[in-house]
Parts: C-alpha cells; sequence; structure tokens
C-alpha cells in the first residue's frame, strides 16, 4: 500500500500567490488544502491535520502571527512563513510565536521547495531525539554531554556547551537570538546580542572547518541562527 502524501495547509488570501505557491507544493508530492483567511485556516487546521503550515502574515481577518499562537497550543506542525513584510521584527515575532522559517515575497520557486523538503525531512524524524548527534566530523553526545571532532575531545564551557545542544537540538530551525539569550543567558540579557557573537564565534572556531565560512553554525542575519545538520 503506498503511503499518503504529505498534506500542506495553505493559508494564503492573494489567489494568484495561492496557485503559484500550491503548484510548487504539489510538484514535491505534496497535497494541498487551500485556505483564505484566518477563519478558514484555523478550521481546516482542525480538520485536515496538516503536516505542515504555509502561511502568510497578512490576512483580511487577522494577523497571521495570532494563528501561529493559537495553533501552538495544540499542535506542533511546522509553520513556514510567507510574508511581504521584511522588517527584522516582524520575522522574530513571528519566528518567537512559533513558526519554523520565514520566507520574504517575492520569492523564487527553488527556495520555496527547498524550505519545504527541509521542514517535512524534520517532520519525518522520529519524535525522540537520539542524545548522540553528528555533523561534519563533529559529534555531540547529549547524554554524557561531551564534544568530539575527528575523533578528539573538545573542551567547551558551559555556556558554549549549552549553546551548542540548543541549536543542534532544533536542525534546520531558526531560533531568535532573543530566545536563545532567554533561555542561555535569563529574561534580563534577551537585548545583548553581542554576546551570542561572541560565544556563536567561539564554537565556530573551535568546531567549523572554515570559520570565516560556517557550514553548520549559520547566521540568519539581524533574526537569530541556525543549525544546519
Amino acid at each position: 500500500m503506498n503511503a499518503p502524501l504529505p498534506n500542506v495547509l495553505l493559508v494564503e488570501d492573494e489567489p494568484q500567490i495561492r496557485r503559484f505557491v500550491r503548484i510548487a507544493v504539489e510538484a514535491e508530492g505534496c497535497a494541498v488544502t487551500e485556505a483564505g483567511s484566518m477563519a478558514e485556516g484555523l478550521a481546516a487546521a482542525g480538520r485536515a491535520v496538516p503536516d505542515l503550515l504555509i502561511l502568510d502574515l497578512g490576512l483580511p481577518d487577522g494577523n497571521g502571527i495570532d494563528l501561529i499562537r493559537d495553533l501552538r497550543a495544540w499542535s506542533g506542525l511546522p509553520i513556514l512563513i510567507l510574508s511581504a513584510r521584511a522588517a527584522e521584527h516582524d520575522k522574530i515575532d513571528a519566528l518567537d510565536a512559533g513558526a519554523d522559517d520565514y520566507l520574504t515575497k517575492p520569492f523564487g520557486v527553488g527556495e520555496l521547495r527547498a524550505r519545504l523538503r527541509a521542514l517535512l525531512r524534520r517532520r519525518e524524524r522520529p519524535a525522540v531525539a537520539s542524545p548522540l548527534l553528528e555533523f561534519g566530523s563533529v559529534a555531540v553526545d547529549l547524554a554524557q554531554r561531551q564534544v568530539s571532532r575527528a575523533g578528539a575531545a573538545v573542551h567547551l564551557t558551559p555556556i558554549e556547551y549549552r549553546l551548542l545542544a540548543m541549536l543542534v537540538s532544533h536542525p534546520g530551525q531558526v531560533l531568535t537570538q532573543r530566545k536563545l539569550l532567554r533561555e542561555i543567558w535569563g529574561p534580563s540579557y534577551i537585548e545583548s546580542s553581542h554576546y551570542l557573537r561572541v560565544y556563536v564565534g567561539h564554537l565556530r572556531q573551535k568546531l567549523e572547518d572554515d570559520p570565516t565560512q560556517p557550514r553548520h553554525l549559520l547566521t540568519e542575519t539581524g533574526v537569530g541562527y541556525r543549525f544546519q545538520p
């Protein structure tokens, strides 16, 4: 028996964009459920049980960020934002509300499909993450709190380790500066983004083959950081 196609819920009020996105999503082998408003999207999410949500923030009956918050109260489905809002604070607000990724309009079909594939791969991973994570020549043992590179132990400070553990525990996901600062340093440090730059730089020096052109510990300019396995 063939496995059912992944079901993607597309919430977008502009018909032309909805058609463009639907064609791209179907080309990735997914079924698409469409909604043109926040109310329709919330109803469809409860009815269709989607595997992934593609959401426009500027909906006629409300702010898409409110829909993210409503869904996050009962669902962990991956959420990809498509929006004409290019300001950093809009991206940060959406990611902090629970979105997983953010594409600014206009965008290319290739980038849309790549982001879609990444989110679907994350959905297919086991719910319980392995305590041993590997990328490049680096191994991170979350159970033993040990890190090695090419078989040799790597010494990390407690803050370096906590930052690395948080990033690798969310592969492919953008973690905002505010979230990382709040979780690692505490709520009073959420404006201290220079701390993150320093410690991410330390991790790149210790773990990346070329710290000046990192492949795994990536910066999302003005927003946060992303771990790419």
